[in-house]
């Protein structure tokens, strides 16, 4: 095998292979022996078939499996033996003039193929134990833990059926038909709909115009959506709703007790409570969290400006971008709304892309150099967790895909892998608690990584409505007669 480099430039290698047809003969010699022994063809004795004949009968496609194992085995040996880490799988460049191909598989001709691959830059891990980070830190009062526990029994109060006009605080039942311009639009109609007046679930205005409405009544609510809703075609539209109301309840007493507990599915309302202040004290530390690893990654990105591979590059732009203009149509908006134009948009987030995959590097060997490893259990744990997210009849076939699928696993993997890097990074540089409100807390931080002009608007309103606080987790989400928001998934980095 003779492999020669035809192309050294940064981080841009090209190499030649010729594998000579005398040694691709070798090769087929062997599998038509190894078949010889297997082979039962008409005519011929076990064993005794001529190996002209089964040349003449299974040599090229043997041949074929030559060139595969040798196109399998030989970029990720090449490689090695040159001391590089291909930043991605090289690209395999082949003849393909068709009888160039079959004289190879014939035997009559060399074996030749071009790699193409980008190397990962090689870099000194420079000493981090100089850098230093504030960890905000908001202590729960206890009247937070009241007030949540109270919300959540809200859920379990009770009502009872009552005659007469419907007040702020009961609750009514209703159906309903939305139009706009006089035609019902998508997703405005419901029927059995419980509504408790005062709790602002549905757009403004619409529970206001319940109030004093009767068991048998038809109203027609008008309101105007928001110009902010979440549904584009609907947003700033003024629309009319036909409404029947059901029923009306009044609302029993708010008990928090063991009782309420109870019927919870808890065993007391201690044990509520130590539920309720996990969950907010989870929520407020995974902000504590996002915080301290953007400094920190901020610092780590400061330290290296080592070049990133192209590919890596364009790989996690095409992922950025493929979410950015997701976001921005299920918003309804245009790069012209967030004040910036498509080009330098890109040019924005080639620069996140270019931010990540050189951090994704160092994290990469630090962890390397530290033996940071991901077990199976936490992998597992991990992919137990993602299938959650889909329907139960969808879950069995996700998960033998990943389990049958190494790359998918991968991506699983690095997240965790980074997650404990952090938490190694942690434990060696200097790290100082700092009591901070509620509202520092959840402030916005102006970073490369989620406050670019492009669509950095509409993606930080998504962040703020879906940041981890009392308010914004477990009060119920405002939602349209027609259609409840979607709780968008949180795109933590």
């Amino acid at each position: 095998m003779q492999v020669t480099e035809t192309l050294n430039s940064g981080l841009k290698r090209e190499i030649t292979v010729k594998v000579p047809a005398g040694d691709m003969e070798s090769k087929l010699l062997v599998r038509l022996e190894n078949a010889r022994g297997k082979a039962r063809i008409n005519g011929f004795r076990p064993g005794k078939v001529p190996l002209q004949h089964l040349r003449k009968m299974y040599g090229k496609s043997f041949m074929a499996e030559v060139v595969n194992e040798i196109l399998s085995d030989t970029p990720r040996n090449i490689v090695s033996e040159r001391g590089e880490k291909a930043a991605m799988q090289p690209e395999v460049t082949m003849t393909e003039d068709e009888k160039e191909a079959d004289k190879i598989l014939s035997g009559g001709a060399d074996f030749e193929f071009k790699l193409a691959y980008e190397i990962i830059p090689a870099f000194d891990i420079k000493d981090f134990t100089s850098i230093a980070v504030t960890r905000p830190v908001y202590d729960v009062p206890e009247e937070e833990i009241d007030e949540q526990v109270k919300r959540v029994a809200e859920s379990a109060r009770s009502y009872e059926t009552k005659d007469g006009a419907a007040a702020e605080g009961d609750r009514v039942t209703i159906d309903y038909v939305g139009k706009i311009g006089g035609e019902a639009f998508a997703g405005g109609a419901g029927t059995g709909q419980p509504l408790v007046l005062g709790s602002k679930e549905f757009i403004p205005g619409f529970e206001d115009q319940l109030v004093g409405a009767k068991a048998g009544d038809e109203k027609q609510v008008t309101v105007t959506f928001p110009e902010n809703y979440q549904a584009a075609n609907l947003a700033g539209k003024e629309a009319t709703f036909d409404v029947s109301v059901k029923e009306v309840a009044a609302p029993g007493p708010l008990e928090v007790n063991d009782e309420t507990a109870k019927s919870l599915g808890l065993e007391s309302l201690e044990r509520l409570r130590e539920i309720v202040k996990g969950q907010i004290e989870s929520q407020f530390g995974s902000m504590t969290r996002q915080k301290v690893k953007r400094q920190l990654l901020d610092q780590l990105d400061a330290s290296y400006s080592f070049e990133a591979p192209s590919k890596l590059v364009e790989a996690e732009f095409n992922n950025i971008w493929t979410q950015v203009n997701r976001d921005l149509e299920a918003a309804g908006r245009t790069f012209a709304d967030e004040e910036t134009t498509e080009e330098a948009a890109r040019a924005d987030y080639t620069k996140l892309a270019e931010r990540r995959v050189r951090l994704g590097l160092v994290l990469a060997e630090i962890g390397e150099k530290a033996g940071v490893q991901v077990s199976d259990e936490e992998l597992q744990r991990a992919l137990f967790e993602f299938i959650r997210r889909f329907p139960a009849d969808q879950q069995q076939g996700i998960y033998e895909y990943y389990r049958n699928n190494a790359a998918a696993l991968t991506t699983l993997r690095a997240p965790i892998f980074e997650e404990k890097v952090v938490d190694h990074l942690l434990g060696q540089i200097s790290v100082t608690d700092q009591k901070v409100s509620k509202e520092e807390l959840m402030a916005e931080d102006e970073d490369a990584e989620t406050a670019t002009k492009s669509a950095g608007k509409a993606k930080k309103a998504a962040k703020k409505a879906e940041a981890a606080s009392d308010e914004a987790a477990e009060e119920p989400k405002k939602k349209a007669p027609a259609k409840k928001k979607a709780a968008k998934e949180a795109d933590a980095e």
